[in-house]
């Protein structure tokens, strides 16, 4: 699964990092021919220039990808001070052979043994100065002596490395998912901070190990966080809002040396486990029931939606058509995957379903999946109604252990919820997402 997309623009600050200086948003495109252009000469070599071409964009790409400057609080991807980046000259012309190079190989970048992130390829001109990367006028010589792209990059960079083609293109959209993490949130982004926090917890021991890495934000997860914002002098909230996400990604960033020409890197095992939200024709599970379930009751109140979906966890083509008539009405691509964006919509749908709700449905709102997950370390009024539930559950049936109405989710409401999970044929996690609230709700509605 390609994970690193070509963005189709990128935020350039003209000047030193720090510098009062403007931003502009140019095409990536455009803005690899600028730097090319003023980088190295047209005259040089094919071999040469396409090594230089490679290196410019794997160290671009490295700076996107890492967000190297966002996770410092800036609102740009790059500078054009090469002193910290490299050379770009707003309104310059491009040469023909270095533009045409770019259009054949712009998703082209360079890679280290298994890892996944662009290389964060440093260069200089090798002559008026040196540095550890790549030498630029040291590639025409090797060029003239007949080596090939590839082999002038294994001789700077070393001979693990190799190249990445045909790389996808997608908008450049920072990372931070738009609304803070919390207890109770799920999903892809989820993931990436119980990845993140476990690694930055092996440089720093007092970070507490979150056991699974689940997409469940969770009460390890919220512990996690709360003992990275002290060390790191952060409000501390257990929320995973802006400031947290960035300076995570940033301290994750630099334990991994991503940013490094030798790094520690991310491997796609790393990488597969962030981005495994991804659901379409033929998967099976309980994510598939899931969105069978959102989408069934969307389709109840939404008549372009259509529900009456068996919730069997087989996506079949009709929970295709279902995806599909959902993307279509709230303008999103319409492929009938169920991608991190699909994901958010449909979840927001529901939420905004239940904010809504006709006065005839007044009397069954407590019976409504809240829309969130509920997890140990939950507390309020959910999680009485959710213990009154199992209470009345554990009353018929002696399966299930009774709990307390307390409104604190403890170690005895987790055991009664694996309870039901285990009598409903349910992952036995303990968590309440919208299956297991309606199996207790199934079988509350049984015993009362």
């Amino acid at each position: 699964m390609a994970v690193v997309q070509v963005p189709t623009t990128i935020v350039v600050h003209l000047g030193a990092p720090n510098a009062a200086a403007e931003n502009i948003r140019v095409p990536y495109i455009d803005y690899i021919k600028n730097v090319a252009c003023s980088e190295i000469y047209p005259t040089w070599p094919a071999a040469a220039l396409r090594a230089n071409i490679f290196a410019i964009q794997s160290f671009t790409l490295n700076r996107v990808f890492t967000e190297y400057y966002r996770t410092r609080g800036y609102a740009f991807d790059i500078t054009n001070n090469t002193a910290f980046d490299q050379a770009y000259i707003p309104g310059r012309k491009y040469f023909d052979t270095i533009s045409d190079l770019v259009d054949q190989y712009f998703n082209t970048y360079i890679v280290r043994g298994a890892q996944v992130q662009p290389l964060a390829a440093q260069y200089c001109s090798g002559s008026a100065a040196t540095c550890a990367g790549l030498s630029q006028w040291g590639t025409v010589s090797l060029a003239n002596q007949g080596f090939t792209d590839i082999q002038i990059l294994r001789y700077y960079y070393g001979q693990d490395v190799s190249l990445v083609f045909n790389a996808p293109t997608a908008p450049n959209i920072p990372s931070y998912p738009g609304t803070p993490l919390r207890l109770g949130s799920t999903g892809a982004s989820v993931r990436t901070i119980q990845r993140e926090l476990n690694r930055v917890g092996a440089n720093y021991p007092v970070i507490p190990r979150i056991g699974s890495i689940s997409g469940v934000f969770d009460d390890a997860t919220r512990r996690a966080v709360i003992a990275f914002q002290q060390i790191f002098n952060l409000a501390v909230d257990g929320i995973v809002g802006k400031e947290t996400w960035y300076k995570l990604k940033y301290i994750y960033n630099g334990v991994k040396d991503l940013s490094e020409i030798y790094s520690e890197g991310l491997t796609i095992s790393e990488v597969e486990r962030i981005y495994s939200d991804t659901l379409r024709l033929g998967d099976r599970g309980d994510d598939v029931r899931t969105i069978q379930y959102y989408l069934n009751f969307i389709g109840y109140f939404n008549e372009n939606i259509p529900g009456g979906l068996v919730q069997d966890g087989i996506f079949g083509e009709k929970t295709r058509q279902a995806v599909l008539a959902f993307q279509r009405y709230y303008a999103l691509t319409a492929d009938g995957i169920v991608g991190e964006q699909t994901w958010n919509t449909i979840i927001d749908a529901y939420d905004g379903i239940l904010l809504s709700l006709p006065a005839d449905f007044t009397g069954y709102s407590s019976l409504l999946y809240p829309g969130f997950y509920i997890v140990r370390g939950s507390s309020g009024k959910i999680v009485e109604q959710l213990q009154t539930f199992l209470r009345t559950i554990a009353r018929g049936n002696n399966a299930v252990p009774e709990v307390a109405v307390d409104g604190v989710f403890g170690a005895a409401t987790e055991q009664a919820v694996r309870a039901v999970q285990r009598l409903q044929g349910l992952a036995q996690d303990g968590i309440v997402g919208p299956l297991t609230w309606n199996a207790i709700i199934t079988l509350y509605n049984a015993y009362r």
